[in-house]
Parts: structure tokens; sequence; C-alpha cells
């Protein structure tokens, strides 16, 4: 077994602070449900989904069969050219089926990262073919959060993200999340026949868990519209229940030119994130003759035979389970379990009342004051019992599509008792 008070351990974990981490790990050996045990045997309400992604908690018998009877069938193989396998036939035939436009593409890679690189290399590759190649302009939002791959990074709005990486890909811009017509201006200053894209989370997660203002979705997506300018819905976090619907995006009357999806695809249980294409923006890769245009792109592991098994698995647990519509159901008992908090001293803001997530912003000074309070406060709520995401001016939660009353009502009384001994 290994030791949380292990020391000098390699493992260099993302996003952290070694110095601090090492030596101070939390080792999580086992999931049931919406909680997890450490390896000293505690056991904490996974108030996060780990990582917004585990919706139907851990431990499903349903996902580990389906995975060892793929493995014993077929345990990889590509989908470069020619290839395909009969996991991500089916999958992709099931997404399709769900999305906002009948007769959509989806194209498969290793995790949301991967499908948010993939959106924007079809998007400049879209206009390529269609005689227009100087769209090339990529917009978006400042707070938003797309990935840490190149074009992901470059297109995300967290500017502490992108520092000391050095040049990022160009021809890409920024506008405030929660402004409409900053969206329409930033396509005329750089000219509407020069801007491909535009991402855009139906709620931003990473950046602070941000409600889009009343009408924003509706109105950008008919901005985009009347520019051509390619609509794409940064749904990683948002699909497969968070906002109460498939994909997230689908709760306001738009239809996105392309979706990103990943981590609820699989219930975090095995990486997948599926892009989902418009067929609009798909026809020319797709002329029915030899000869169309090859996206010459793609991950080694697309598609993954044992991948696609736990993702059929967990939309038949999705479907069987009725876990979809939770989000919307349990958006309200979430805002009330942190709504008490919104009086404590230390709180600036609370967020929520959109789907199943929340966040928990603190006071400027209190941040100013001590920059590490978020990760502090982060730490106490785990000493009670609960497991909240670092957010750097406070924490997010994002519970299990099968949290209930029992879970909430742990929420509303740990993160007071943490945030009192964060006073």
């Amino acid at each position: 077994m290994v030791s949380s008070a292990s020391a000098r351990n390699p493992l260099w974990h993302p996003f952290a602070d070694m110095g601090a981490v090492d030596g101070d790990r939390l080792v999580i050996t086992r999931g049931e449900g919406s909680y997890v045990w450490d390896d000293e045997g505690k056991r904490y309400f996974d108030a996060t989904a780990s990582l917004w992604y585990a919706n139907f908690g851990h431990g499903r018998e349903e996902i580990a069969q389906a995975v060892a009877d793929q493995l014993r069938t077929l345990d990889s193989y590509n989908l470069f050219g020619y290839n395909a396998n009969e996991p991500a036939l089916k999958l992709a035939e099931r997404v399709s089926a769900l999305a906002p436009e009948p007769g959509s593409k989806v194209f498969f890679g290793s995790g949301g990262g991967d499908v948010i690189d993939t959106a924007v290399k079809i998007a400049r590759s879209y206009f390529a073919h269609t005689g227009r190649p100087e769209k090339v302009h990529v917009i978006g939002r400042v707070q938003g959060y797309h990935g840490t791959h190149g074009f992901g990074t470059a297109v995300g709005g967290i500017a502490a993200n992108a520092a000391g990486f050095g040049p990022l890909p160009g021809d890409i811009s920024h506008v405030p999340y929660d402004s409409a017509e900053a969206l329409e201006a930033e396509i005329l200053r750089v000219g509407a026949e020069r801007v491909a894209a535009f991402f855009c989370e139906p709620v931003i997660g990473a950046g602070g868990v941000l409600l889009p203002p009343d009408g924003y979705i509706e109105t950008v997506a008919e901005i985009c519209r009347e520019h051509d300018v390619l609509f794409v819905a940064d749904c990683v976090i948002a699909a497969f229940g968070r906002l109460g619907t498939w994909f997230g995006i689908d709760r306001w009357a738009v239809k996105p030119d392309m979706i990103t999806t990943a981590k609820g695809i699989t219930g975090g249980t095995i990486p997948l994130g599926a892009l989902v294409v418009a067929p609009r923006v798909a026809e020319p890769f797709f002329t029915g003759a030899p000869g169309a245009p090859v996206l010459r792109h793609g991950a080694t592991y697309a598609g993954h035979p044992v991948a696609c098994a736990a993702g059929n698995a967990t939309l038949d647990l999705y479907e069987r389970d009725g876990l979809i519509p939770r989000g919307r159901e349990l958006e309200k008992p979430l805002a009330d379990a942190l709504s008490g908090l919104a009086s404590h001293p230390l709180v600036e803001e609370v967020r929520a009342g959109l789907g199943f997530l929340g966040a928990v912003e603190l006071k400027a000074d209190v941040v100013a004051a001590n920059p590490g309070a978020a990760n502090r406060l982060q730490r106490l709520a785990r000493d009670e019992g609960v497991l909240v995401r670092n957010l750097a001016k406070g924490i997010a939660v994002s519970p299990p599509l099968i949290a209930g009353e029992t879970e909430l009502d742990l929420l509303a009384t740990a993160l007071p008792r943490a945030l009192d001994k964060l006073a």
C-alpha cells in the first residue's frame, strides 16, 4: 500500500504545487457510489464527481463487466483509414442520434483536450475546403476553459493557464464571458471574413462556475449565424446530465455547429472524448465519393474499443436509471444547500441554480491577504469529509447525479464549518 505520508514519490501531479503536495498526498484507494476512501480508511463525499465526470458515482459493476468483456474480445485497434470496431460504430450512432442536428457526425478522441483541438482544426479546415481559407481566427471567452492542449490553452481565457509557455497558437482573441455585444464587436473588429469559430461553455466550469446571463446563449448563437462563424459549444463538463440534458447546450433552443464532449461519456471510467459535428460542417469531408478532403488529424486511441464499450455501457446506465434529468431536478436543492454560505463574512458570492454544480467565491480581500485561502478551504472541507474543487478564488462542487438529500445535507453543514475554521 502506498502511504499518503510517503515523501519524494516521482509522481508529478497536474495543476499542483509539488513542493506542497509531495509527502502530503491524498491517496484514494476505492470508490463506491457517491463516496471514496483514502489509504487510511477515511470516507469522503466526492462532491466534485472526481473532476466533473463521475456522474453515476463509482464502482458500477456494469461498466467493469463491459470493459472486461471487450478486453477479452478485442483489446485494442486503431480507427485510422478504413479501420473500425463495433463498439465505436455503435457509440457513434447513439451519440449522433441524441444530437440536436439529425445526421451529425462523431469524431472520437482520448479526452476533452483532444476534441477541442479537433474542433479548431475542423473549423479552419471547413472554411479552407469551402473556398474561404482566410477564416482562421477563433474567439474564446475570458475565464473560459478548454483544456490544456495547444489550441485549447490558447482559446481558454484563464490567464494563469497560458502563462510561462511562450508563444501559443495565433489568430485567437477573447471577449468578456457575459457580453454578447462584445462578441459581435470583436467579430466586426477582426472582420467576419476572417473569423472561423466562437467557443462557448454553456456554464463556465473551471473558470469559476459562471452562469450565462438570460438570453446570452441564444444571442451569441444568432450572432454567429449572422456572421457565418461556427458556434462551438464546449460541453465537456455540461454534457451527460450535468445540466439535466444529454449535451447541456440542448437546454437552449440553439443548434451548435460542433459540440465537444468527454468526461461523462464514460462517467470517467476510461478516457474518451467525442466531437459532434453538424452535417453542414462535416459535408465537405463526406462527399460520398473517393477524393474527398482528408482531415489529417486523429489521436492514436481515438475510438478505442474498450473505451467505447465503456461509453455504450454508460449510456445504458443513464437511460436505465433515468439519470440525465437529475442535473435539472437537483439544481435547486443544491442551490438551497449552498445558499446559507452567501452571508458568511468570508464569502463574496455563491453561484448555483443552473445544473448540478455550484461555486463559493471568497472575498477579494481574503484572497489578497492569503493567496492560498481557497486551497486551505479545500483542505478544511476535506477534514470535514467532503472533497471540493479549488478554483483559486474559491471552491466548486459538482456531485454525482446519484447524490441525494443525505449528501446535500452534508454539504450544507460541512462547508460552513470549513469556512469558520478558515476564518
